[in-house]
């Protein structure tokens, strides 16, 4: 018996005493900035790994992972650039696993990776860049599905939205891309940001904009595919129709005919914007693909309605707009998409830019838009 309780007795003080050993060890550890950006646009990235054999930089504005070097207190450092100014994701392959920066909190919102945002403010501040600008609100917001269950959704209200209780506004939404979630337009695409700013140099009409979780999970598995799959794309549909239509017309000032409603997307949130969009031309008046996810076996049943009927697209859309940069991986099936649209007469703007399937871009086309939409 007194043994037992000697035992008891030394386990909890060895385990009492653990954390204080933790943390008795933090002050001495080195002290690690990551990642710090350079008055002349360069950027050192800092790692602390003592027993790693490699280290690389794996970031956007690099065409290759980046190799790092280990200091005599185990930190792994590279300075790279100068770098253009933007937002960046980027990450730590360390020995062979991709892992997001421990010292960086801004965190690139994404169920398929593990990547750190980098700003780059430069000289000249951007139109995603933080300014002295009047700000709007974001809010998170839940709605409820009987087939899906409780729906994460974010919703950006413009400044003087809540003072000015009597106006309605025209709504935006913006649909995010494959593995991404409803956080990513606001942490990396900086919609908030880009509208405020807009909205403050009267370029951008004060809007809503709204910004769902795109994939029908639980029904739709998350390792399904892209948000553009056809089951997908029923199971959202529904839901958009059914649950978060009525929660935005019910739960904030918004216009309701189709000319003060928009809908844009990235990837596969894009392929979902074209089926939803061009599907229902008396739902939506604007409809906008940044790089949509489509395959080309796929356009004549996702366009069923738009194919069918040109002119009630030509009639009904404000704008049909479709953005993608020259080394996008879907730039080839894009442009054969544009040239199906040509073919059937199917009215719509282009705009080919720079650059990748990238977040980068994705900024660029939203604040490209922003300045078309309900005008």
């Amino acid at each position: 018996m007194l043994k037992n309780i000697l035992i008891n007795f030394i386990c909890c003080v060895v385990l009492w005493g653990l954390p204080s050993l933790v943390y008795s060890q933090a002050p001495n550890a080195p002290a690690v900035i990551s990642p710090q950006v350079h008055p002349d646009n360069k950027v050192t990235f800092r790692f602390l790994a003592p027993a790693s054999k490699e280290v690389k930089l794996n970031a956007q504005f690099e065409k290759a992972p980046v190799p790092m070097t280990k200091d005599a207190a185990g930190i792994w450092s590279v300075t790279v650039g100068p770098v253009k100014p933007d937002m960046y994701p980027y990450s730590f392959v360390v020995d062979g696993i991709m892992l997001a920066d421990p010292k960086n909190s801004a965190i690139f919102p994404n169920e398929g990776f593990q990547n750190s945002v980098v700003e780059i403010t430069g000289n000249t501040p951007l139109v995603h860049t933080l300014q002295q600008v009047p700000h709007g609100t974001l809010s998170y917001r839940y709605y409820n599905s009987k087939e899906l269950g409780t729906r994460p959704v974010m919703v950006y209200t413009p400044p003087g939205y809540e003072k000015n209780t009597s106006k309605k506004y025209p709504v935006l939404y913006l649909l995010h891309g494959t593995t991404d979630t409803e956080e990513t337009w606001t942490k990396v695409g900086r919609a908030n940001i880009i509208l405020d700013n807009l909205i403050a140099q009267s370029k951008a009409q004060p809007m809503i904009i709204v910004m769902p979780y795109g994939r029908a999970y639980p029904v739709i598995s998350k390792s399904s595919g892209s948000l553009r799959n056809w089951d997908n794309l029923q199971e959202f549909k529904k839901d958009f129709m059914n649950n978060l239509l009525p929660f935005v017309e019910q739960n904030y000032r918004v216009k309701k005919d189709k000319n003060s409603r928009a809908i844009a997307g990235f990837s596969g949130g894009g392929g979902e914007t074209l089926y939803l969009g061009l599907n229902n031309p008396d739902l939506f008046g604007w409809v906008c693909g940044f790089a949509p996810g489509m395959l080309k076996e796929e356009f004549d049943r996702n366009n069923a309605v738009a194919f069918v009927n040109p002119a009630r697209i030509n009639q009904g859309l404000k704008l049909f707009w479709i953005g993608v940069g020259k080394e996008d991986m879907l730039y080839p099936v894009v442009t054969d998409y544009l040239k199906v649209l040509d073919e059937k007469k199917i009215k719509h703007e282009t705009f080919i830019s720079e650059g990748g399937h990238t977040w980068m871009n994705c900024k660029l086309y939203l604040s490209t838009i922003a300045q078309k939409l309900f005008k």
